[in-house]
């Protein structure tokens, strides 16, 4: 069997290590690989995922080291930490919420033999990524730096064991006195106000102008956190949410602070409890943007940035998407080799973000009865089913096994005779 070594942040609390985890099961799913695991970090986000969670079967297949070059060599992460080790090397990432990468991601892509992306968008932007090379004495154009392997799209399929419609009350929101709430899922990363790339800052007050003193008033639950789960930093995410109320005058709706570690089957609860109606994004890019697709499985409104990586799977039919323009990378969010101010991503027109909250607040059964539609299309195309058999193409149709080594049978040579004079 085909022995394939994943080095990836499996054992983290982290996008990449929820990516990590599909990915490999997928690979065990297919039968046709001897898999092993490296386990890496993931920044500062803490370990214990595999243990907490009885993933006994991953964490089985965890090994110290490399002991002899694999046949194949997978590596989960960000492409400038990408190495050829193996006698096939491949590539994963989520890739660029922007419409540029580094040189440094390109260089680490043209490693590899095969680089794997979440989304069309990010396949386009490695592609469309192209960095002319001058001469450092004559300053002459002697070549280009663009993606000179192939590149492929795996989309993060969702587990409908895990992300379904049900009505089992796993989790308590007896302090929401609202009814109806919209739902923010994501991390509030760095930049000003309106430059964060989640647009965490923009959404509260986005709301707050929509809702200001109306008769009927929803509520909005932020799940999210800014550096971890601690105390401090729930306390530093109600300082910023204070600052942004106080920007607003009048009568304003709730926020509710949803902070800290949730498991699967609370999220599930949370996206099916009858008191969340619509999930809200109004990125400024994603690779993929995971939540969005959970929250689709549900079968509920969703409102999001109709640019990047969510388009693969969010059909404009079926959900409120909000047109815009691509806006240069502000510098306070920009991040070195990764986030770059050269880059462009979206910024939501403010007319089309507040009718979407007028239409979906006083229409709601019919976007609900659009979310259904959208919700199957998750169900035929999206699921991690699906995205098992695709893993199983991609990798029939790019991989080149490690040739067999066959013993030469060589002919025996009669030698003649030599006569005796």
């Amino acid at each position: 069997m085909t022995k394939v070594i994943v080095s990836c942040p499996i054992d983290t609390y982290s996008g990449y290590g929820a990516r990590s985890r599909d990915f490999v099961k997928a690979l065990i799913d297919l039968d046709k690989y001897d898999v092993s695991i490296i386990s890496q970090r993931w920044g500062n986000t803490r370990f214990g995922y595999l243990e907490e969670h009885n993933e006994t079967d991953l964490s089985s297949r965890i090994v110290p080291n490399i002991t002899t070059k694999p046949d194949i060599w997978i590596q989960v992460t960000v492409p400038n930490e990408f190495q050829a080790i193996g006698h096939f090397n491949i590539g994963v990432t989520a890739g660029m919420e922007t419409t540029l990468v580094h040189q440094k991601w390109i260089d680490g892509c043209n490693k590899m033999d095969l680089v794997l992306t979440s989304s069309t968008h990010s396949a386009n932007t490695f592609q469309k990524s192209v960095y002319e090379q001058r001469d450092k004495n004559t300053d002459k154009l002697v070549g280009k730096l663009q993606l000179s392997k192939p590149i492929d799209v795996i989309f993060e399929g969702v587990d409908m064991t895990k992300y379904r419609a049900t009505k089992e009350d796993k989790i308590n929101l007896s302090d929401i006195t609202e009814q109806f709430c919209y739902l923010f899922v994501g991390h509030w990363m760095q930049g000003d106000f309106g430059e964060d790339r989640k647009n965490v800052g923009y959404t509260i007050k986005s709301f707050l102008e929509a809702f200001k003193n109306k008769p009927k008033q929803p509520a909005l639950i932020l799940k999210s956190h800014q550096v971890g789960t601690s105390i401090l930093d729930r306390e530093r995410m109600l300082d910023k949410i204070e600052e942004i109320r106080r920007s607003v005058k009048g009568k304003l709706p709730n926020i509710y602070l949803l902070h800290g570690e949730v498991s699967d089957n609370e999220m599930n609860a949370l996206y099916n409890h009858p008191k969340v109606k619509v999930m809200l994004s109004h990125t400024k890019g994603e690779g993929f943007g995971r939540p969005l697709l959970e929250f689709a499985a549900v079968g509920k409104p969703i409102i999001a940035s109709g640019w990047s990586g969510q388009t693969d799977f969010l059909m404009k039919e079926f959900t409120l998407l909000i047109g815009g323009e691509l806006k240069k990378v502000h510098k306070s969010a920009a991040q070195k080799e990764m986030i770059l101010e050269e880059g462009k991503w979206f910024t939501p027109d403010d007319q089309e973000v507040a009718k979407s909250y007028r239409e979906s607040f006083k229409h709601y059964k019919k976007y609900e009865q659009l979310a259904k539609k959208q919700r199957q299309v998750v169900k035929d195309n999206f699921t991690y089913e699906h995205m098992v058999k695709k893993l199983g193409d991609i990798l029939d149709k790019h991989v080149v096994a490690k040739p067999e080594q066959i013993k030469l049978q060589l002919p025996k040579l009669e030698l003649p005779k030599l006569k005796q004079s």
